[in-house]
């Protein structure tokens, strides 16, 4: 097995650790980080479970090289929260009742956040196309979608 060092940030705390280089970023957060809020789907880049964001855009953690993310920024579900307060992405999904069995929340949530940093005004028709990675089972994403919209119109007002 072949290892090598890697530093990053994680959710604002500076991390080194030796990663094995076949190592999947999904396998760190969850299993040597314990960062459990990052799902493990469907393994293969499809279902958007894994969502992170790395230096602020959003991957799937699961097809992501531990050792990409050397250097890098890595901002995970558990890193919204702050204070005890959720984020306003998190208060807009329990707002609309966008949160059912919640396998898919914290990659939903990640990817909105980012659409909310990005700043721009979307259409419905552009937020679904940029939540189209991601796969949920149970809310026929309606709700997912007026989330995201509620997010985006309240980073507009302020």
């Amino acid at each position: 097995m072949k290892t090598k060092k890697i530093s990053l940030k994680v959710n604002g705390s500076e991390i080194v650790l030796d990663v094995d280089i076949r190592e999947s970023l999904l396998e760190v957060l969850r299993h040597r980080l314990h960062l459990t809020g990052v799902k493990k789907g469907c393994a293969v880049g499809e279902c958007g479970a894994c969502t992170v964001l790395i230096n602020g855009v959003p991957f799937d953690s699961c097809i992501y090289l531990a050792v990409w993310a050397d250097g890098k920024e890595i901002r995970t579900i558990e890193g919204e929260c702050k204070e005890g307060k959720l984020s306003k992405v998190q208060q807009a999904f329990v707002e609309e009742g966008a949160v059912q069995c919640g396998f898919c929340t914290p990659g939903f949530v990640m990817s909105t956040t980012a659409l909310v940093q990005r700043g721009e005004k979307l259409t419905r028709e552009e937020i679904k196309k940029e939540l189209s990675g991601h796969m949920c089972r149970c809310t026929g994403y309606q709700n997912i979608v007026k989330a995201a919209e509620k997010a985006l119109n309240e980073s507009e007002e302020g």
